[in-house]
């Protein structure tokens, strides 16, 4: 089988380590990113790029971040969103402030004052965890949320409360606001969910990566090998919500273009929070995979009675698109517990082994 490992030697600690140690592997994953950037976009219609492929680069993003926090470090959070609404808030702010100040830069600078905001509210997780961290970080996502819809100089003293993303290019080609282009878009979102993806798995195989596992499997036993929980705590906050601040500038600016405060709701955490679950905890591909099924259900859901020749009220036929996608959910989480990156993992181990799979 072309999978195999049979001839492929390693000589150092540093190749076993590898963030790709099988070649299959490294040619795969170059292979997709190459079509991703070249095919993708001369192949793709607008519908395709707005409604489905940047909306789940946005979400892989602030997926990505979650998992750090959760699936690494064991922090439970449901403030996902009001760390995105940090992102597309203080975004909007630097592009209206200075104009002429680089988009990327505009978005590197949000993700850092969500990186604030999150060591900010990170601070409790040193004396509560669990459910309690939870309802904390659930007190800032409504006090973001509220903070961002009654503060009229967020939005510019707007009377209508809404920020739209202004118009910004890179190298002449405009990427953001009303004229951009969704392939330009969709590339600028691409390119940097990859640079984060990577950056996040090499975190993660460092040594700030183990000292998250350390304290996510036992922080007391971690405290006393030398890690310093509440430092390791609130760097695991920190760049967590970078991830999702600079998710909420993408959301903003390369995917909707115009937002308010409750595009940032409660409903985006729990859905992010979902993605995690489903995608696998403590596992960067898990975060594209639950961003994918939770972006793509919906659609299939929705076209599925179509297909079939059926037709039904669009109140009804939303009622059971959520009923559907609930169980699913439900069957998911019974099945496989560790989500879908532990059956891509299961998947390629039979494959490595066969024709002896057991």
């Amino acid at each position: 089988m072309f999978y195999r490992e049979a001839g492929q030697f390693k000589s150092g600690y540093a190749a076993d380590q590898a963030m790709f140690p099988i070649p299959q592997d490294r040619y795969v994953v170059i292979a997709i990113v190459a079509f991703a950037f070249l095919g993708v976009p001369l192949i793709a219609n607008e519908y395709w790029l707005q409604a489905i492929l940047i909306p789940f680069l946005v979400f892989s993003m602030a997926a990505i971040g979650l998992n750090l926090l959760t699936g690494y470090a064991g922090q439970l959070s449901l403030g996902t969103g009001g760390f995105m609404a940090v992102g597309g808030y203080m975004t909007y702010k630097f592009t209206t402030f200075w104009p002429e100040l680089n988009i990327v830069a505009c978005f590197l600078l949000s993700g850092l004052c969500a990186a604030g905001v999150g060591v900010l509210f990170g601070i409790p997780s040193l004396r509560i965890k669990g459910f309690y961290l939870a309802v904390a970080t659930l007190a800032a996502q409504f006090f973001l949320v509220w903070t961002f819809n009654k503060v009229p100089w967020f939005y510019n003293y707007n009377p209508s409360g809404t920020v739209t993303a202004p118009p910004r290019t890179i190298f002449g080609t405009m990427f953001t606001g009303p004229e951009a282009s969704a392939p330009a878009r969709y590339l600028l979102a691409l390119s940097i969910v990859v640079v984060f993806a990577f950056a996040a798995k090499n975190l993660v195989r460092g040594r700030v990566g183990r000292s998250w596992m350390a304290i996510r499997d036992m922080d007391i036993a971690a405290e006393i090998i030398g890690f310093r929980p509440f430092q390791t705590k609130l760097l695991a906050f920190a760049i967590s919500s970078f991830y999702c601040g600079v998710a909420g500038a993408m959301s903003l600016f390369l995917w909707l273009g115009s937002v308010e405060t409750e595009a940032y709701g409660i409903d985006i955490s729990f859905q992010v929070l979902f993605m995690v679950i489903i995608g696998g905890l403590g596992s960067i591909l898990g975060s594209f995979l639950g961003a994918a099924f939770i972006t793509l259900m919906p659609i299939l859901l929705t076209n599925a009675p179509q297909f079939f020749g059926f037709s039904m009220a669009s109140d009804l036929q939303k009622h059971i698109e959520l009923m559907i996608f609930g169980g699913l959910i439900i069957f998911f989480l019974i099945a496989e517990p560790h989500g879908l990156a532990r059956l891509w993992q299961i998947a390629k181990e039979k494959l490595r082994r066969w024709p002896f799979p057991y």
